[in-house]
Order: C-alpha cells, then structure tokens, then sequence
C-alpha cells in the first residue's frame, strides 16, 4: 500500500468516526457530551482501545462506541450509545458491536461500563430490531454475578434500553440529561390521548423514589465521577476481590451515637467516613450502601428508625433484598447494623406483595454465602432479628446495651403476657403497662438475654462496634461456603 492509499483510508476512517456535525452540535445544544467525549472523561488518558470502529449496515453507521481501557489502571469494556446516530435506536449492527465486548469482559473478567443514551428500537429493521434487544438481554443475564455491570442513563434511555439498566448491577442516572421510562411521551401520548413531559416520567429524581435507579447525579460529569468511585469499591469479577485500600485507623473508636442516627452511624462505620449510598430515595426504612471497613469493601445495610421507626417496608425489604445479592455476587461482606419494629402493618389490599418481599429479604441472606457480620443497634423485633441477625443467617452477631430482640415489640408482648397483671394491678393502667413494658425489655427480650440463649454472641461497647466487626471480617475472610448443587434456587418474586 502506498502513501497516498494510506492516507485516503485514514481520512475515509476520519469522516465515518467525528459523525454530522449538524446532529452533534445538536446534542451540545441540548447540553449534552458526544458518546465520544463520555468514553474519554471516563478512562484514563490514552488508554482506550476501540472495537469494531468502522461496523455499519447498509453504510450506515451503528450508532454505538465499544472498546476497552483503563480506569484508574483498571481494565474495563464498555459501550456508548451514540444519540447522534437515529437517537442511538438499537438494531442488529449495534447489537453485534455490543456483545461482542460483553464477551470480551466476560472471556477476561473485567466490568462493563454502559453509557446509555437512546430513543428505542430501530423500528425500520423490524423483528431484527427486536432480536437484537433479546441477543444483548441474554448476553448479560448470562453474565450477571461474572462481572460487575454499571449502566450509566445519560439522555432518554426508553423501552428496551431500559431494561439494560435495570439488568446492569448499578444503575445511575444524570439528573440534567437523563430520562429512563417504558414509552416515551410521543407513544405514551398516542396510548392515552394526554401530554406527557419526559422528565416527569423518568427523571432522575422520579426514578429514585421508585427504585428505578440506584444513583443519582446533578450532571454527566458527576455521574461519570460517582462511576469511578463505585468501580474503586468492586471488583474486576467475580473471581477476584476488590482492591484492598488502607485509609483509617481499624481500631478507630466510634463516638456516642444515637441507635436512630443512621448517617452518623454510616459514617462512623466506613473508613474515613466515606460511603456510596443506594437506593437512598426508596425504601427509606433501610438503608444500604457500599464502604471500606479496614481496608475491605463492604456492604452496610442500616436501619433507618427515623422513618416509620425503621419497620420493614415492601420497598425496604426488596431494596435490601437486592443490596445483598450484590454483595454475594462478589463475596463482598455485608454488615448489618439493625434497628427495626419488624415488618410494618400492611395494607390489606398489599398484604400478599409484603409477604413477598419479605421472603425476598429473609431468601436473600440466607441465600448470600459471603462474610455477614450483624449488630443489634437497637430493636431486632421478629422478622428483623429473624432475617439480618438470626444466628441461622449471620455468621457473627453482637448487640449494643439496651437492644431489644424479641418476637414482638414491648408493647405487643405485654397486651398477650400479662394480661391478668394489668387487670389485677390497682395502680393506674397507663404506670402498669409503661412498667411491664420496661421489665419486659430488661429482663426478658434484652441483648444479655438474647446471648445466654445463643442468639447473640456478645453484648459490646458501642464505641468498640467497628474493632469488633473489622476483626470479624478479618476471621471470616477465608470463609468458604457454598449452597447445595442445583439449578438455580426459587427466589420469591
């Protein structure tokens, strides 16, 4: 080959990969980066490695940029969809381009970054279109529990590629671009006749409050900047385990907190106080979130008694539920830090979706065959204790003076115990019941009480909480466990 071949090539190469000017500067105007400029503000200078660049069908360009590179000198694949390109629609060309790096990452162990920024389906391709969606589907329910997938929604993200973030392990969404709905408002509106707005559909903050996504970020730099930190925390599969960063004192001793406190309880935990919490607008009765303990990635889940005094929730209990799977998929430790009433009162219209999700939470840890280490901050009433600290699910379990675990709360208890009591007593009813409530407590459904039993294995000074989880976790770190052969369990859905 010539020079001058050479060149006509390169500058052939050049036109298909800078795209129309005209559409990209559209995407800046609706205050958007190129697919391009996503990729580069994610990896390290110099270090992407693009795959199938020049792919089209019929000459025309696929509408997706895939490739590998390195995050903080982490190897990672990843794709991005390329809104300038028929709104970054889905067909079979961009279906080809993206599988085969999920391949790569699965073949190599190495997580999968989706930036995802698309109108649907290319419906001009017909049921093509569709299998395309269906190939990339199966692709990653495949690889869930391989490698960490993180789903990135940097625009409208609608239909099919909706469902790739949610199949992704975490999901964020830009609050400034991104939309993340089933229809769009054209098709909504052509379904039932009213107008819709995009953002009051699928925004950021609509998303949370369902449980759509798991992060949020106020704009695109700020989702890819929360991207690295929650890649820093994982690890590259799982057959590896996240990095080991040293940043905190282990025996570091935790001020006097309120057992209600939860973010000062999150906080005092995590090395150096820092934390990527999730699902933080759903479920707020639970709280979960991926730190470092000693070095060691961990997932903490927290009960939240500020809101509804932190009983379980149908919402509650499926977001923990998921947390924990997480973890599992990575033998990442979970450490649960349990102030609960139990499961809340359910309407009686939603009764058969809170059983449901109980069982989803009570499944999920005993299921989970990672570290879990568990701390009775406050009350571990019924299906709290029974599903977070039981001693069937939780490898170790401490509990601070004054927790409270029992069957029923104090209330509930002494209304079926001492019922000839509280009729019999000549002091006034309200004095009665405050003070069996009180005995109740000390005497029977108390942290050294529950240890006598074998339910507990210590009572601890709250300040020592994190020495003592820390030097579980370094006991439990060669633990290795697994379920009995099968298929695949039933998880209750």
């Amino acid at each position: 080959m010539s020079m001058q071949d050479l060149k006509q090539v390169l500058a052939k190469k050049q036109a298909i990969l800078q795209g129309d000017a005209d559409r990209i500067a559209k995407q800046r105007a609706a205050g958007k980066l190129t697919a391009r400029e996503r990729v580069m503000k994610l990896l390290d200078a110099g270090s992407f490695v693009e795959t199938d660049a020049l792919v089209s069908k019929n000459e025309d360009y696929a509408g997706v940029i895939t490739g590998y590179g390195t995050v903080q000198d982490r190897p990672v694949y990843l794709f991005a969809q390329d809104f300038t390109v028929h709104g970054g629609a889905m067909g079979e060309a961009q279906a080809k381009k993206i599988c085969k790096v999920l391949d790569l990452a699965q073949k190599t162990g190495a997580p999968v970054i989706a930036m995802c920024d698309s109108a649907g389906v290319r419906i001009d391709e017909g049921a093509a279109a569709m299998n395309a969606y269906a190939m990339i589907y199966a692709k990653m329910a495949k690889m869930s529990g391989v490698v960490p997938m993180i789903a990135l929604v940097l625009g409208p993200v609608v239909g099919g590629a909706a469902l790739i973030a949610q199949l992704a392990d975490v999901s964020i969404e830009a609050a400034s671009v991104g939309q993340m709905m089933v229809y769009g408002p054209q098709v909504m509106s052509a379904i039932t006749g009213k107008t819709y707005d995009a953002k009051a559909i699928g925004g950021a903050e609509v998303m949370a409050a369902q449980g759509g996504v798991a992060l949020t970020a106020d704009d695109e730099d700020a989702a890819i900047a929360l991207t690295v930190q929650v890649l820093d925390l994982l690890p590259g599969s799982n057959g590896e385990d996240a990095p080991i960063v040293d940043t905190d004192d282990m025996n570091r001793l935790l001020p006097v907190i309120d057992a209600a406190d939860s973010d000062s309880l999150l906080a005092a935990m995590a090395d150096a106080a820092t934390y990527v919490e999730m699902y933080k607008a759903w479920g707020k009765e639970i709280r979960v979130a991926l730190a470092r303990m000693g070095g060691r990635t961990v997932g903490l889940v927290v009960g939240n008694a500020k809101e509804n005094e932190g009983m379980l929730t149908p919402a509650a209990a499926a977001k923990a539920a998921r947390f924990i799977r997480l973890c599992d998929c990575y033998s990442i430790p979970v450490v649960s830090l349990i102030n609960s009433k139990g499961i809340a009162v359910p309407d009686v219209k939603a009764q058969s979706w809170t059983m449901i999700t109980a069982a989803q939470l009570l499944y999920a840890y005993a299921e989970a065959t990672t570290a879990k280490v568990s701390v009775v901050v406050g009350n571990a009433i019924g299906q709290a204790y029974v599903a977070m600290a039981g001693k069937a699910n939780a490898d170790m379990t401490y509990a601070w003076p004054g927790a409270v675990i029992s069957a029923l709360t104090p209330e509930a208890a002494v209304q079926v115990l001492y019922t000839d009591e509280l009729k019999a007593d000549s002091k006034p009813a309200l004095q009665t019941r405050a003070d069996l409530e009180a005995k109740f407590a000390s005497e029977v459904a108390d942290g050294v009480a529950a240890a006598q039993a074998g339910m507990i294995d210590d009572v601890v000074d709250p300040s020592e909480t994190r020495k003592y989880v820390i030097a579980a976790l370094e006991m439990l770190a060669s633990k290795r466990e697994s379920n009995p052969p099968k298929k695949h369990g039933n998880l209750p859905l």
